[in-house]
């Protein structure tokens, strides 16, 4: 029973600290102090330090040795690196997802873009990125490999760190509603290379407004 209590503040703890990371109410390079983690999130320090060397594991935060931890820093190189396999690791879930995907799958796919569609993400960003989200793993909910699935949400979530920067600087250029609907339309068809090049292509626009938010906010690469 303790052992159960403790995984579950384990998992409370995990979930809460990847979520102040990608929302970024924990700034890149920010030290983590047990301590004042402790204090914050009024848990103990096993379940911390558990949290902390998981998403060491995924890379949201990085370990120091002696010094502890630290929020892992974010640079237009790693931005570029995750762009590209995020990339790689979508096509090839929606390349499965087309190949296994039935009705029930495809009339879900079209429920998420029906209600992403709904809001403006200048109106309501969290909203927006909620329903976002939802509609990308929708898109892939079909697909058989567990192991792309994990990988790809790994990368979804890390890619995630930088569009939120995007936001702040919309590109009224971009019409992302057409991005989205390219790759449902795509997928409904059954056109595995279409939807994958539209997927390629819509993640390469997040990535450069996001790249020029960066510029903005840093005034220069890192």
């Amino acid at each position: 029973m303790a052992r159960t209590a403790g995984k579950t503040l384990s998992e409370a703890a995990y979930a809460t600290l990847r979520h102040d990371i990608i929302s970024g109410r924990l700034a890149p390079d920010t030290r983590l102090r047990i301590e004042e983690l402790r204090e914050v999130y009024q848990t103990g320090a096993s379940p911390l330090r558990e949290a902390l060397n998981r998403l060491a594991g995924e890379g949201f935060v990085t370990a120091e040795g002696q010094r502890g931890f630290s929020v892992a820093a974010i640079s237009l190189k790693d931005l570029d690196e995750i762009t590209h396999l995020r990339s790689l690791l979508e096509g090839e879930a929606i390349r499965a997802a087309i190949a296994c995907g039935d009705d029930a799958w495809e009339a879900n796919v079209v429920a998420a873009f029906h209600r992403l569609s709904k809001v403006d993400v200048r109106a309501d960003v969290a909203t927006w990125e909620a329903r976002n989200q939802e509609f990308h793993e929708a898109l892939i909910a079909a697909c058989d490999s567990a192991w792309l699935l994990r990988l790809r949400h790994t990368l979804y979530e890390q890619h995630k760190r930088y569009r939120l920067i995007s936001l702040q600087a919309a590109d009224d250029r971009r019409d992302v509603h057409a991005e989205h609907s390219a790759i449902m339309n795509a997928v409904l068809a059954r056109d595995a290379a279409a939807a994958c090049r539209a997927t390629a292509e819509h993640i390469a626009r997040t990535a450069a407004t996001t790249r020029a938010a960066f510029a903005k906010i840093h005034g220069h690469e890192h």
